[in-house]
């Protein structure tokens, strides 16, 4: 009896691991599920093509119920025995609590009654999802003209949100509106034939006969013309007439109902830290901009520049000799750089990503009051790799000497090396994949800019000073963001700050302080992650001497995809022990 006893408990014990297992990736499969069913676009952009002709619904009711969906998720979470699990399942669990976390959180606070920000928002959003639609056979068409049909109700949703917003004074500040207003009015501009989301119907697969393919282009036209262009049209009069004339009169989120602490906990969110304060990252962002300025004058010395500070920022900016003079070279220019930078990554990474990427300007319809590049990230086993996105409007304002440190922050090996490598995460469960906190993905970047030092990427001193004018940048973002949001700074003093110690271009300037304006909280995450990147680099190669190996640090880094700073630090801190004890 004793034997049979013993030979059952074993036999219990042996299944703990397994049930557990299998508990957590039912909750883990549920939820991703969940995500993709509310957001259809977003599934779409994954690359999941169930919910192709499906459109999201943006009002308060689903609002709701989407945040009781992701209490109930963190009570199963909560209830879960996790005493036989493994350390993945222990580290899923960890990342999935601290999504919920920061779900319910920041939901209390009703954030969708300002559903853009200052270069996106639901206005252009499905743009970006057409680009991650597949179009090979009339039945991806017929999803797509079912979406289409769904879009105007999705677009009225919002406008319905904003109108609330305005009723309890949540709303984006009127300063900023004028350069965003552009953004509504090119969607509800063009001839239904011109109309950016009429593009797939230009070029037709061979799979579809002629004529199915003009009464498809016939269908799409007419859809466009009746009720999608109206629709947009209807948005932009709104923005116009409505909500520009009676949004905010202040700037910063301590000005919202509520600021104060919708501001904290978005501080906490986009850091990834419950350390910080608002006061405490303002304080750092002195103390880096300080550094940072001195060193820009010792490289303002190497050029033989005879002026002061002020007088090398207006060179930078208006010297011919440092802008491209077509849309074209400023693009080559940016192609001849990353392919330089895939040629040394071997050097530098033992992992390297399967999926490529591309080289291509931001598109016309939201240049204007968007950034100088962006990664634009492509769903894993589609039909495109990822886009390093260069914008090619007003080239007078897109100085080559930052080209070096905006090519290894947006494409390689910052955030495409990033996060292609984050779809091969073995083993993890799907809502891992997809998974981006902003202090790791932006800190990555942000790191990848300072490795071009080690990649021989910055061949003269005004490259090298425009290296130092984006961390400067970075840095100035946490006295900026913090100044707007808690320190009741004004428009112009975030302008004059960040164009009095950065090299932008005065358009740049204006972009990215309306961009911190509208987006509260986003830009501390760059400085916060780069910061923690580099001190866990630091521990490293002081505690592994010359067993410290370059590859395997930044293998360690990116392996588990995107992670909280402290799930970081705690990967590197094992990663040490393990090194250690070889």
């Amino acid at each position: 009896m004793k034997m049979l006893a013993a030979l059952a408990s074993a036999a219990v014990l042996s299944l703990a691991p397994a049930f557990a297992s299998e508990e957590l990736d039912r909750l883990f499969a549920d939820y991703w599920e969940n995500e993709l069913a509310e957001n259809p676009l977003s599934a779409t952009f994954s690359g999941v093509e169930t919910y192709n002709d499906k459109m999201p619904s943006a009002a308060p009711a689903d609002q709701a119920r989407r945040l009781e969906e992701a209490k109930a998720f963190l009570a199963r979470l909560d209830a879960a025995d996790m005493s036989a699990a493994s350390d993945d399942d222990r580290l899923n669990a960890s990342l999935l609590r601290f999504i919920l976390d920061h779900t319910i959180e920041l939901g209390a606070f009703d954030g969708w009654r300002i559903p853009f920000l200052s270069d996106s928002g639901f206005q252009n959003e499905f743009s970006f999802v057409v680009d991650s639609t597949p179009f090979r056979n009339e039945a991806d068409y017929r999803a797509y003209l079912t979406r289409l049909e769904g879009l105007p109700a999705y677009l009225d949703q919002n406008v319905a949100n904003m109108r609330q917003g305005l009723k309890d004074g949540f709303t984006q500040p009127k300063e900023i509106l004028a350069g965003i207003l552009p953004s509504f009015e090119a969607q509800a501009e063009p001839a239904p034939v011109d109309h950016p989301l009429y593009a797939p119907f230009k070029t037709m697969p061979a799979a579809i006969s002629k004529k199915r393919a003009k009464a498809l282009q016939a269908e799409g036209a007419a859809l466009l013309e009746t009720k999608v262009i109206p629709a947009f049209r209807r948005t932009y009069e709104f923005m116009r007439d409505d909500y520009a004339p009676n949004a905010a009169d202040k700037i910063g989120a301590g000005n919202l109902p509520n600021g104060a602490a919708y501001y904290e906990a978005l501080v906490r969110y986009y850091t990834t830290r419950d350390d910080v304060t608002a006061e405490g990252i303002h304080q750092l962002g002195l103390r880096e901009v300080a550094r940072i300025r001195k060193e820009m004058d010792g490289v303002i010395k190497k050029t033989g520049f005879k002026g002061d500070f002020a007088a090398f920022l207006e060179f930078l900016r208006t010297d011919p000799q440092f802008y491209a003079k077509t849309p074209e070279e400023l693009l080559e220019r940016a192609a001849f750089l990353a392919k330089t930078v895939d040629g040394k990554l071997p050097g530098y990474f033992g992992k390297l990503p399967r999926q490529p990427y591309s080289v291509e300007a931001v598109p016309a319809e939201i240049a204007p009051n968007y950034t100088s590049g962006r990664y634009v990230s492509a769903p894993p086993g589609g039909t495109r790799g990822g886009r390093y996105w260069v914008n090619t409007y007003a080239l007078d304002k897109r100085p080559l000497y930052e080209l070096p440190a905006l090519t290894l922050h947006e494409a390689v090996p910052g955030h495409h090396l990033q996060g292609a490598l984050s779809y091969e995460v073995e083993g993890a469960p799907e809502f891992r994949k997809q998974f981006y906190p902003h202090a790791f993905g932006e800190g990555w970047g942000l790191y990848s800019e300072k490795l071009g030092i080690e990649l021989g990427l910055y061949q003269t001193p005004y490259e090298d000073f425009g290296r130092l004018s984006m961390e400067m940048w970075r840095a100035c973002r946490l006295v900026i963001d913090t100044g707007i949001h808690s320190k009741g700074w004004t428009r112009q003093q975030a302008l004059d700050y960040l164009a009095g110690n950065t090299a932008l271009s005065m358009k740049n300037v204006q972009v990215e302080v309306d961009r911190y304006i509208a987006w509260p909280g986003q830009a501390l995450a760059y400085k916060m992650g780069e910061l923690t990147i580099l001190d866990l680099r630091r521990k490293a190669e002081k505690a592994l001497g010359d067993r410290f190996d370059i590859r395997d640090f930044h293998d360690v880094v990116l392996d588990q995809g995107g992670l909280p700073l402290v799930v970081l630090t705690e990967q590197v801190d094992a990663y040490i022990a393990r090194k250690k004890a070889e």
